[in-house]
C-alpha cells in the first residue's frame, strides 16, 4: 500500500480546507517545492497535488508551482483540480505529472471521460468523491443523482490508473477514514483503489492496509503533527 501525502494548492500557498468548504481553510505553508522536497526526504514515492483554485474555476490554475513540484524529478506527481478538457489533460503531462485526476467532467460527460481514459491509457485517475453514499462534484460544491459504486461500476470497465475514493464527512477532520465503504469499493472494482480523507494517526494507516486499497492520501495528519510520513510508510508495509 502506497502512502501518498498531499499539497493543496491555493493562490501557490499549502493549505487545507476542512470538508471540502473554501470559508474553513488553513494555511500552512508558503513554498509547496520545498514541502514536496521534505516529503521525498521522509521517504516517500507519490505526491497528490490539488489545485483548489482550479476546481472552482473549472481549469487548471496554479501551473506554474505545480511545474515547480515536478522540476525537482524528486516524486512521481498526480494532480487534480478542474480537469475538464483534454487540454488541459495534455498541458499538466506535458509539465511532468504522472497522472491525472478527473472527478466532475467524469460525471457530467461520461462518454468524454471514457475517451480521456482510453486515449491516455494508465495515465487518468478517477476523483470519486463521495458525501454520504452519492457522488459529489465541482469541488465538492455540488451533489449528483448516482452512488458511488453504481458510477465505480461504469468506470470500472476503462483503463484507469487508479480510483481515488474521498468521504468529504472525513476530510481534513483528522477523525479517522471510513474503512466500510472504501473497503466495498475496493472490493467492488478491479481498478486499484486510493482511500483519502480522515486519516489521522498510525493506527488509521493499520486499518487500512488488509481491506484491499492500493494506496491512501495523507494531508492535515502530517502537518498538524499528528502522523509522520515515516511512521506511515513503516505501517503500510
Amino acid at each position: 500500500m502506497d502512502v501518498i501525502p498531499a499539497i493543496d494548492l491555493r493562490a501557490a500557498q499549502v493549505v487545507r480546507l476542512l470538508q471540502g468548504q473554501y470559508d474553513r481553510q488553513i494555511t500552512y505553508g508558503n513554498d509547496p517545492a520545498e514541502q514536496a522536497r521534505r516529503f521525498h526526504a521522509d521517504g516517500a514515492r507519490w505526491l497528490h497535488v490539488v489545485d483548489l483554485d482550479g476546481a472552482k474555476a473549472g481549469q487548471p490554475v496554479n501551473t506554474a508551482t505545480i511545474a515547480a513540484i515536478t522540476a525537482l524529478g524528486l516524486l512521481k506527481v498526480e494532480v487534480g483540480g478542474g480537469i475538464r478538457d483534454e487540454t488541459s489533460i495534455r498541458h499538466l503531462l506535458d509539465l511532468g505529472v504522472t497522472r491525472v485526476i478527473i472527478g466532475t467532467k467524469a460525471v457530467s460527460d461520461f462518454d468524454w471521460f471514457s475517451r480521456m481514459a482510453r486515449k491516455f491509457k494508465g495515465q487518468i485517475v478517477l476523483g470519486l468523491d463521495a458525501r454520504d453514499e452519492m457522488v459529489a462534484t465541482h469541488g465538492w460544491l455540488q451533489g449528483s443523482q448516482q452512488t458511488v459504486l453504481e458510477f465505480a461500476a461504469q468506470a470500472d470497465k476503462l483503463p484507469l490508473a487508479a480510483i481515488i475514493y474521498t468521504d468529504i464527512s472525513k476530510d481534513g477532520m483528522l477523525c479517522g477514514p471510513n474503512i466500510d465503504r472504501t473497503k466495498a469499493l475496493a472490493q467492488a472494482v478491479r481498478t486499484p483503489v486510493i482511500a483519502s480523507g480522515g486519516v489521522k494517526e498510525v493506527a488509521d494507516i493499520r486499518r487500512l492496509a488488509p481491506i484491499g486499497v492500493a494506496g491512501v492520501i495523507v494531508g492535515r495528519s502530517l502537518y498538524e503533527g499528528t502522523l509522520t510520513l515515516k511512521d506511515a510508510l513503516a505501517a503500510a508495509r
